[in-house]
């Protein structure tokens, strides 16, 4: 058996909790899934039972081999970095399933969010996070963990927390707790004029998210402050207590 690979962030899900993460996805017989990190196989193996294909795209060369090597018919296995592929879907609708290395989860989601905005039907992705990953993302504002993910996340998924899963429900057991997210995804709500700069706007404020907005705008440009008024957004608020749709009103402004 090939063992976990510390670099690759590898932590297997046990056997005793794939039915419980299965049922979590309700998988359509007509369905094609994108696997992100099918690892041994654990999870992909009896999706690809209940599913009309699967292409699993796995960074490990020797996981990916013996995957090939082993996997049902209706199983594309693709070799390499998730963030740099190709994976080749061109259909009119998939389904995104994975469990996701800790360290990448981040730029992952937001690959996800950036092929679905380039046209790509990618309808939901099902994931497997750090606890602490989830808690950002489904957080509310004027919490601690309101941030960058779950605004720019927020702004295009309806996000769920379908399942817990504790360190025992993979192999290593990792230090941390986890958990299984649903992102579905929609068109912009509400829509912005221009994403670049929505999206500049929500990463500036956060990295002075403990200033007034009128101090931490200060890094997105001149006219900030005529913006808030414009917005009808107090500059004495700080970047955390605002919602997804004054985050929109205000980079309408400042466009």
């Amino acid at each position: 058996m090939i063992r976990a690979r510390k670099r690759f962030g590898q932590n297997f899900l046990e056997p005793a909790w794939v039915a419980k993460v299965l049922r979590a996805i309700d998988s359509r017989p007509d369905e094609t899934f994108l696997e992100i990190g099918p690892g041994r196989g654990a999870l992909t193996r009896p999706l690809a039972q209940r599913a009309q294909s699967v292409v699993a795209v796995e960074i490990d060369r020797d996981l990916a081999s013996a995957l090939r090597n082993t996997a049902p018919p209706n199983v594309t296995v693709i070799e390499g970095d998730f963030l740099n592929a190709d994976c080749g879907l061109r259909m009119a609708e998939f389904r995104v399933v994975g469990n996701l290395p800790y360290n990448v989860a981040s730029p992952i989601l937001f690959k996800l969010r950036d092929m679905r905005a380039a046209g790509l039907g990618i309808r939901d992705a099902t994931v497997m996070l750090q606890r602490e990953v989830a808690d950002r993302l489904t957080a509310e504002p004027g919490t601690r963990e309101y941030g960058v993910l779950t605004v720019l996340l927020g702004h295009t998924a309806k996000i769920e927390r379908l399942l817990a899963l504790p360190p025992g429900a993979f192999r290593p057991a990792p230090k941390v707790h986890s958990a299984l997210v649903r992102l579905t995804f929609h068109e912009s709500n509400p829509a912005v004029r221009d994403a670049p700069t929505f999206e500049k706007l929500v990463r500036s404020v956060f990295t002075r998210r403990r200033k007034t907005l009128s101090n931490a705008l200060q890094t997105v440009g001149p006219g900030a402050r005529d913006a808030l008024i414009r917005a009808g957004v107090d500059g004495r608020r700080r970047p955390e207590t605002l919602t997804v749709a004054e985050f929109a009103r205000l980079s309408d402004a400042l466009g």
